[in-house]
């Protein structure tokens, strides 16, 4: 029995939905704000897992010449520096989603009623 190609769309869906159930908006106006950023980080996992696969098998740097009668020397791959770019801004998306559910659950705390005060006194 083969497996059945998994598309890329698919695993995006798939993180999308999964995201969602970690940052779990309560109004209209958080779920607008988290869907643009849970959206962008799922697409950018599943690309950064992709790349992830390809640097795997050929490496983070490659033989390059710029011509025939230059001497070959060694560089980053296009895919590596890409890759960089792409995780520096997945970790600054999931930051900005950990940074809500923070800001989110510290507002969920019940307002001091002045109990503990009175009993350290």
């Amino acid at each position: 029995k083969s497996a059945v190609p998994v598309t890329a769309s698919s695993r995006v869906r798939r993180e999308v939905t999964r995201l969602n159930k970690i940052f779990e908006a309560r109004s209209h106006e958080e779920k607008e704000y988290l869907n643009g950023l849970i959206k962008r980080a799922a697409w950018m996992k599943c690309q950064l897992e992709d790349m992830e696969k390809d640097i795997d098998q050929k490496g983070m740097t490659e033989m390059f010449s710029q011509s025939d009668k230059m001497p070959e020397y060694e560089r980053e791959r296009p895919i590596a520096r890409l890759y960089n770019s792409v995780n520096k801004n997945y970790q600054t998306i999931m930051k900005a989603l950990a940074d809500f559910v923070a800001r989110t659950k510290q507002q969920e705390k019940p307002p001091d009623d002045g109990f503990d005060q009175f009993c350290d006194s």
